[in-house]
C-alpha cells in the first residue's frame, strides 16, 4: 500500500467517526420525541487487495472502515407484543368505559335512584290505604307513581342516548382507521423511493411503526413485512394496507338501537362482514342486539321488561278492585308493547280513578291499596327485579374494569419494554460521543503524521546534507 493511500485510509476513519457523531446528536436531539427509535452507524472494516507474484510486497494492509448504513435498533418482536396488547387493552377499554357510565347513570344506590322512588311509591299506596278516597293521599300517588314513570323512562333514554354515543364513536373509529391506514400507504411508498435511492428511512419507518399499533388498538391489525421496505397491515388475515395500497373500510347496519346490528365490512366488498378486534370490537359489541350480548340494548331491554314487571303487578291487584263510591276499576298502569318504558303512563287523575278495596266490602275497605303497598316485599316483587338488573351491571362492569385494568397493566409492560430496547439513552449517547470525537482525533492524527511523511518524500529527499 502507497504512502498516498494511508491518507485515504485515514480519511475513512474520519469520515465514519464523523457520521457516528452525526447520528449520537441525531439521538440526543430526539431524546424526547415519542416513537423515536435509536440509531446506530454501522461499519466494516476495508480489506486490503494483495499482489501475488515478483512484485509481491507481502501481507497488505486494510484500506480503512466502511460505512455500511446507518441501523435502527428496534425489536419487530416488542413491536408485535405492543400491538397486540394494544388490541386487547382497547376492546377492554371501551367496554369498561361504556358500562361504567351505564352504571353511573342509575343512579343507585342513591336518593335520585328508581329503588328510592319505588320505596315512596309503596309508602303512597299504605298512605291510601290509611284514608281510602282521601284526595291528598291519592294526589301524592299519582305524583310519586307519576315521577317513578318519568325516571323508568328517562333511564330507558340515557341508554339509548349512550347507544347513539357509542354509535357515533364507531363511525369516528372507522374514519380514523381508514385515515391511518392511508398514511401508512403514503409512508411505505416514501421508505420504498428512499431506500431505493441509498437514504436511510428510519425517522420514516418510525411514523409508520406508530400508526401500525394505531390501527392494532382501534381494529387489531397485524403486520407483515412486504418487498423494498415497505409493510401489509392485515386485519381479519385480509391486507387494509397492502404496500401503497389502501383497502378502505365502512361500518353498514342500523343506525338506531332496537334496529338492524351495525357491522363493519370492506368498503370494495359491501356485504362481507369484518371480524374486527380492539376498540372497534368492543364498541360493536355494546351495540350489538341483546340476543348477541349487546350490553346497551340488553340495558334497554331490561328497563323495559321492569317496567312491565311493574305495571303487571301493580295492576294485577288493582284491576277489579273499587273506589269508596263501589265503582269497579281496571289497570293503574297502561304501556304500549315496545318501548314500554318510554309509554309507561298513570291512569288515574285523582281519587276516584284509584281502586282501595275489593268489589261489595264497603267504602272502608282498604284490602286492595294495603296488597298495593305490600307488593314491593315480595320473592318476585318490581323490587327485587330492579335490584338484580341493578346488580347485573354492577357485576358486568366491576369484572370489565378489572378487565381493562389488567389489558392496561400488560400494555403498558409491552410498551415499557419497548422503549427500554429502542429510546434513547443519555448515558450510553454520551459514551458513543467521547468514543467517535477521540476515533476522529486519532484519525486526523494519521493523517497529519502521513502529511508529514509526504512533506518529507516530497520536499526534502535528495537534499539531506546540502
Amino acid at each position: 500500500m502507497s504512502t498516498f493511500s494511508g491518507l485515504n485510509t485515514a480519511y475513512s476513519g474520519l469520515s465514519a467517526a464523523r457520521r457516528g457523531l452525526d447520528v449520537v446528536g441525531q439521538n440526543i436531539a430526539n431524546v424526547n420525541t415519542p416513537g423515536y427509535t435509536r440509531q446506530r452507524v454501522t461499519t466494516s472494516a476495508m480489506g486490503g487487495a494483495s499482489i501475488a507474484g515478483r512484485f509481491s510486497t507481502g501481507p497488505a494492509v486494510g484500506q480503512g472502515v466502511s460505512i455500511d448504513g446507518i441501523a435502527r435498533l428496534g425489536s419487530m418482536q416488542l413491536d408485535t407484543r405492543v400491538r397486540a396488547t394494544a388490541a386487547a387493552s382497547g376492546f377492554s377499554a371501551v367496554r369498561a368505559n361504556a358500562l361504567s357510565s351505564l352504571e353511573t347513570s342509575l343512579n343507585e344506590p342513591g336518593k335520585n335512584g328508581i329503588s328510592a322512588s319505588l320505596t315512596e311509591f309503596w309508602a303512597a299506596w299504605q298512605g291510601v290505604s290509611n284514608k281510602p278516597g282521601d284526595e291528598a293521599a291519592a294526589t301524592a300517588l299519582i305524583g310519586q307513581a307519576t315521577i317513578l314513570a318519568q325516571q323508568i323512562s328517562t333511564g330507558y333514554e340515557a341508554v339509548e342516548d349512550q347507544w347513539t354515543g357509542a354509535y357515533k364513536q364507531l363511525k369516528d373509529m372507522e374514519a380514523e382507521l381508514n385515515g391511518t391506514a392511508s398514511q401508512i400507504a403514503s409512508l411505505n411508498a416514501q421508505i420504498r423511493t428512499t431506500q431505493a435511492s441509498g437514504g436511510s428511512a428510519n425517522e420514516l419507518i418510525d411514523q409508520r411503526n406508530a400508526l401500525t399499533t394505531t390501527i392494532a388498538a382501534l381494529a387489531g391489525g397485524t403486520v407483515r413485512e412486504s418487498e423494498n421496505g415497505m409493510v401489509d397491515v392485515l386485519i381479519d388475515g385480509n391486507a387494509i394496507v397492502s404496500g401503497d395500497i389502501v383497502r378502505p373500510v365502512q361500518v353498514a347496519g342500523g343506525i338506531a338501537m332496537g334496529g338492524e346490528a351495525p357491522r363493519l365490512e370492506w368498503s370494495h366488498r359491501p356485504g362481507t362482514n369484518m371480524a374486527a378486534s380492539g376498540e372497534i370490537a368492543g364498541a360493536l359489541s355494546l351495540l350489538a342486539p341483546a340476543s348477541d350480548g349487546g350490553t346497551l340494548t340488553a340495558a334497554a331491554e331490561g328497563y323495559n321488561n321492569f317496567a312491565k314487571t311493574l305495571a303487571t303487578a301493580v295492576n294485577g291487584v288493582h284491576n277489579g278492585g273499587t273506589n269508596t263510591a263501589g265503582t269497579v276499576l281496571g289497570d293503574f298502569f297502561s304501556h304500549s308493547t315496545d318501548p314500554a318504558a318510554l309509554s309507561l303512563k298513570v291512569i288515574p287523575t285523582g281519587a276516584a280513578g284509584i281502586a282501595t278495596g275489593a268489589a261489595g266490602q264497603g267504602a272502608k275497605d282498604n284490602s286492595v291499596a294495603d296488597a298495593i303497598a305490600q307488593l314491593g316485599a315480595g320473592k318476585n316483587s318490581p323490587d327485587s327485579a330492579w335490584a338484580n338488573f341493578v346488580s347485573g351491571i354492577g357485576a358486568s362492569t366491576r369484572v370489565e374494569m378489572q378487565q381493562a385494568e389488567l389489558a392496561g397493566v400488560a400494555a403498558s409492560a409491552a410498551v415499557g419494554m419497548q422503549l427500554s430496547n429502542s429510546s434513547v439513552d443519555l448515558d450510553e449517547e454520551n459514551l458513543n460521543l467521547l468514543a467517535y470525537q477521540h476515533a476522529y482525533q486519532g484519525a486526523a492524527r494519521v493523517m497529519t503524521a502521513i502529511d508529514e511523511m509526504l512533506d518529507t518524500l516530497i520536499n526534502r529527499t535528495g537534499i539531506v546534507g546540502r
